[in-house]
This record gives C-alpha cells, sequence and structure tokens, in this order.
C-alpha cells in the first residue's frame, strides 16, 4: 500500500485556491456541487464538438453569485473554442444555460506555456499512447519539452498493459526535482486515461514549476534579530 497524497489537494487552502468559489446551505451544497461536476464533463467531453478535447482545457473555475454562474476556462488553444467572431462561444453560452437552467457568464483565459501545466502534458501523453506510439519514447520526448520550457522536475508515472504486454504494470521517470512534502514548492498535477485496444492505460504526471514567492528570510538573520541580547560569557564559573 502506498501513502500518495494529491499535491493539489494538499496545497488547497494553504497555498493554492479552489476550483469551485461559492457558498451554499447544507440543503443546497450537493444540488450544487453535481452541478458543477456536470458543466466541467459538459464541457471536457462534448457531445457534438471533438475539437474541445484538442483545445487544451487545463481547469475550469466556477464563481456563484446570486444573480449568475462564472465560468473560467483556461486553455491552451483558445480558437477552438471562441470560434469565427466569438461565435462559439456564446453557441456554449447558451447550452450551459440551457444545462443547469441558470445565467452563465463564460469566461476563457489563454495559458502561456502548456508544457508547464501537468494536466496537458498528461493529456497529450494520452492521446500520442492511444495513436500507439512508443510509451518510453513518449515520456521522454514529453519530458524533455517540460524541462526545456523551464520547468524545475517532472515526474512521469504510466500504469497499465504497457506496449501490448500480457500483465499490467507501472513505469515511472523522474527529472529534476519533485519536493512532493514541500507545501512552498508549486507542484502541479494532472492525471489522463489512454484508451488502447489492449486496455485502458493511466497516465500520471508530476511538474515542479518552482518555488511559491514569499519573504525570503535567512533563518539565521531572523533568529538573531528576534532573539534577546544577552551579555556574552567569556568564562566558566
Amino acid at each position: 500500500m502506498g501513502q500518495k497524497v494529491n499535491p493539489i489537494g494538499y496545497r488547497t487552502g494553504i497555498m493554492l485556491g479552489w476550483k469551485s468559489r461559492w457558498y451554499a446551505s447544507k440543503q443546497e451544497f450537493a444540488s450544487l456541487l453535481k452541478e458543477d461536476h456536470k458543466i466541467r464533463n459538459f464541457i471536457k467531453n462534448h457531445p457534438k464538438k471533438v475539437q474541445y478535447r484538442n483545445a487544451g482545457i487545463d481547469r475550469i473555475e466556477i464563481e456563484r453569485t446570486r444573480d449568475e454562474v462564472k465560468v473560467v476556462l483556461h486553455v491552451a488553444r483558445p480558437g477552438l473554442i471562441i470560434g469565427k467572431k466569438g461565435q462559439e462561444v456564446e453557441l456554449l453560452q447558451e447550452e450551459l444555460q440551457n444545462l443547469i437552467g441558470r445565467r452563465v457568464n463564460l469566461k476563457i483565459e489563454e495559458i502561456g506555456r502548456p508544457e508547464l501545466y501537468a494536466q496537458l502534458v498528461a493529456e497529450d501523453i494520452a492521446q500520442q499512447l492511444a495513436k500507439r506510439a512508443s510509451f518510453r519514447r513518449t515520456m521522454k520526448r514529453s519530458m524533455e519539452q517540460t524541462m526545456d520550457a523551464g520547468a524545475k522536475g517532472i515526474k512521469v508515472q504510466l500504469a497499465g498493459r504497457l506496449g501490448g504486454a500480457e500483465m499490467a504494470r507501472r513505469e515511472k521517470q523522474i527529472s529534476g526535482s519533485i519536493p512532493l512534502s514541500t507545501l512552498r514548492a508549486k507542484i502541479d498535477y494532472g492525471f489522463a486515461e489512454a484508451m488502447t485496444a489492449q486496455g485502458h492505460i493511466g497516465v500520471q504526471v508530476w511538474i515542479n514549476q518552482g518555488m511559491f514567492e514569499g519573504e525570503a528570510i535567512d533563518g539565521v538573520d531572523a533568529e538573531a534579530g528576534q532573539a534577546p541580547k544577552k551579555p556574552k560569557r567569556t568564562y566558566k564559573r
């Protein structure tokens, strides 16, 4: 049995904010939580528009006010969702409003370096594995791209019938440093599944994006500044 903790859940509320930001009473909480899941699932696995899956949606943030539901998409290729003259966005907004029966305010934010986001890297690896690419070559190429983009470290783990083997197994590769227990470290985590002919392959990715900026205080200086000053004793009695 492994003692593994999701790095995002581990840091949420301490270093990271929540992906759903709203408050509800006990009676409404469960239904609103299901509604959030329904929104995310509808956008990620849209029944008609396959291009949404290739747009590179890293995360979907949801905020609620009394009047409307604000949905923010963080996307690597926003053009696939916006469409010509923003028509696709308006259609998606209408579909979401019909889905949940509330007014929806949809916003799209572009992601600069998709190689630094674990969910996008995991989905990219899963797509390549589904196209029967060599898993070791795919892992190596993704790790090199992420490190070249400026990441401090990356870990990739695949689990399943790798290479069409009879027995499922796990393979992982690590490059750079991945301090999972350090709360100040920006560890991004992503998971995706590759649908292959032999079965599903789970893809897990951890990326170290650096440290959260805080007050950089040297421990020795802090101790000297706060400690009460005592006369130095140069001899023993």
